[in-house]
C-alpha cells in the first residue's frame, strides 16, 4: 500500500506509516501543499496512492463512479498528534482491512 497524506495531517503520520513499513509521502514533500484538491487527487491516481486527509472534498471526489483512488477520511476533529497517532494504532486492523477489501472510503472516528 502506497499513502498520500494530506496538508492538515502531521509529517508523524508519515513516520508512523514508513516505520509499519508502508511507502508514504506527504503533499509537502511532492510539492502539491498548495495545489487544489483535484491535483492533488490526479497524483495519487497516477501514482497509485490512498489518500489520508481530513478534507471532506476527497469523500466527494472518491464517491464518483469513475473513482479510483482510496481515501483514509480522518474525522477525529482537531487533536494532538499523539491523539491521531494513538487512533491510528488502535484502529489500523481495521483501516488495512477496509482498505485490502477494496473499500473507496474509510473513516477513522
Amino acid at each position: 500500500m502506497k499513502f498520500l497524506i494530506d496538508n492538515q495531517l502531521p509529517a508523524a503520520l508519515v513516520s508512523y506509516l514508513r516505520n509499519h513499513g508502508f511507502d508514504c509521502q506527504h503533499v509537502l514533500e511532492v510539492g502539491l501543499d498548495a495545489s487544489p484538491d483535484s491535483e492533488v487527487y490526479r497524483y495519487a491516481e497516477t501514482e497509485e496512492r490512498i489518500i489520508v486527509t481530513k478534507d471532506e472534498d476527497f469523500f466527494y471526489l472518491a464517491r464518483r463512479p469513475q473513482a479510483r483512488v482510496q481515501v483514509v477520511w480522518v474525522r477525529l476533529g482537531n487533536c494532538r498528534t499523539s491523539f491521531l497517532l494513538d487512533a491510528f494504532e488502535r484502529l489500523w486492523p481495521t483501516i488495512e482491512s477496509c482498505i485490502k477489501a477494496g473499500d473507496q472510503i474509510v473513516e477513522v472516528r
